[in-house]
């Protein structure tokens, strides 16, 4: 059977790891040619100062069955962005998926501190990579994208729009950011909607990234003891579910009919069928409201 996203070609916007990674690697395995931009190398790190790299997660896609292509990518340059999209334009001369998943701005969150008391630089900067990265890249995708009726771009964030709308997220700058991703996906989905393509604000659940990994002292292989730390961690997910949640989008030819929607990688793997890598389909924001909010003992039960 030829996989369903043969042909496609996709951008990931930040996909030297976690999630970012997961989902150029799923929409490989669907078949696509995925270019994995990014600002670590293997000739030099971002300032995050991570062993990640775009050429890693290139190799990943193409083993997976997809095409992987890194490009070495500062997405709050325009020139730089500019030139990614006109190379796109140049090799493939469409483009399919946009996903839009920059962050990297994890060391620069002053944590539960009023806002008078946040540094203004670091939060700032937060907001520039988290916000001005995806208008930018936008900005200069969504030109080829629109050629091609059927074209799905995904924002991805840190919470569905409801959830971020009762919760507050410990900083300013960073619950301004990750609101400002779902509202981005809204506001481009009714642009996009004339061209016949469609944008979607996607958060995963609990996500087991290298970093998070990496906090709670385990390895994907016994991540489970990361609970003796934190209880609630029982209900964490690989990155591998919110990148297939990505590919079950992109291959639905009714994937109009989540334009504009706020969504998370559990409710879309109800929807779609698909699993995480050990089978089961985790609904962290369901269990959130369940088990979390009413602060009952943690217990995965009935939620993967």
């Amino acid at each position: 059977m030829t996989p369903p996203l043969t042909g496609k070609i996709a951008l990931v916007a930040g996909a030297t790891r976690g999630a970012g990674r997961q989902i150029a690697v799923q929409l490989g395995a669907a078949g696509a040619t995925v270019y994995a931009t990014g600002r670590s190398t293997r000739a030099r790190r971002s300032e995050l100062d991570r062993p990640e790299t775009i050429e890693e997660t290139a190799e990943l896609v193409t083993a997976a069955g997809g095409t992987g292509i890194a490009v070495a990518v500062d997405h709050l340059d325009p020139d730089q962005v500019r030139g990614l999209v006109e190379r796109i334009d140049a090799e493939q001369g469409r483009l399919d998926v946009l996903v839009n998943d920059i962050w990297g701005a994890d060391p620069l969150i002053t944590w539960e501190k009023p806002v008078w008391e946040q540094p203004l630089d670091a939060g700032f900067r937060t907001l520039r990579l988290a916000v001005d990265t995806h208008i930018i890249t936008s900005h200069f995708a969504l030109p080829l994208l629109i050629r091609n009726p059927g074209g799905l771009v995904v924002e991805v964030g840190d919470g569905t729009q409801a959830y971020n709308d009762v919760t507050y997220r410990l900083s300013v700058f960073y619950d301004l950011a990750k609101v400002s991703v779902n509202r981005l996906a809204f506001t481009q989905a009714h642009e996009l909607e004339p061209h016949g393509c469609t944008a979607v604000a996607l958060t995963p659940g609990w996500l087991r990234s290298e970093a998070m990994l990496e906090h709670f002292g385990v390895t994907e292989a016994n991540w489970r003891d990361g609970a003796a730390k934190e209880p609630h961690f029982v209900m964490s997910e690989t990155p591998a579910f919110v990148g297939r949640a990505v590919a079950a989008l992109a291959a639905d030819p009714d994937r109009a009919r989540w334009n504009g929607r706020s969504v998370d990688a559990g409710s879309l793997a109800q929807e779609y069928g698909f699993t995480d890598l050990d089978g089961t389909r985790p609904h962290f924001f369901r269990y959130h409201e369940e088990v979390i909010k009413p602060g009952r003992p943690a217990d995965d039960s009935g939620y993967r």
